[in-house]
């Protein structure tokens, strides 16, 4: 019998192109549907669909973190919704927050190129090869992680000007923070 209470992540790369611009807006695809994850799971159309609607209702959003640590909000999703291909997701990365910057430089340098969804199982069934097939989701949170459960799926990451400028910065005070430390 399968434990449905307990929290669980899917990892994807993006094929259809999570993209960053400004340095710091991102958007793409965190969970696509109809394909087998390395898991053997499979997200359905619309499993996402009542607990987003959840969500709205209660004034809540889904929460940007990074590699699934609570502990490390790095931004905001501004825009969450399930379409044909799955669950889009777009919303800015907050240079204000330390993780935040090196998460934008990270991307950037192509370093990273992931997302991850955190989420519970409402409902799931199994097919004839032994596959998990979800049909409906509590969806918690869409991490930038290293490393996507998805091999099929790509990356792209765009940069520019103001990106490059967020990249120097962020190397620039990481070098002042060494350099104040050896003091």
């Amino acid at each position: 019998m399968e434990d449905f209470g307990a929290p669980e992540r899917k990892y994807l790369r993006p094929e259809a192109g999570l993209t960053l611009t400004d340095g710091r807006v991102i958007e793409g695809y965190a969970s696509l549907f109809g394909l087998a994850d390395q898991g053997g799971d499979v997200v359905q159309k619309g499993a996402y669909g009542a607990s987003l609607a959840r969500l709205s209702a209660r004034g809540e959003k889904v929460r940007m973190l990074w590699q699934h640590d609570p502990t490390q909000p790095i931004g905001v999703w501004e825009e969450v919704r399930e379409d044909a291909t799955g669950l889009w997701v777009k919303g800015r990365i907050l240079s204000e927050v330390e993780k935040g910057r090196e998460a934008a430089a990270l991307l950037q340098a192509g370093a990273i190129d992931g997302l991850s969804i955190g989420y519970r199982t409402v409902k799931a069934n199994r097919d004839d090869k032994g596959r998990r097939l979800l049909s409906e989701l509590e969806l918690w949170e869409v991490s930038l992680v290293t490393f996507p459960m998805l091999r099929e799926a790509r990356v792209s990451a765009k940069s520019d000007e103001d990106g490059w400028h967020w990249q120097q910065l962020a190397t620039l005070i990481h070098a002042a923070r060494q350099e104040l430390a050896e003091r």
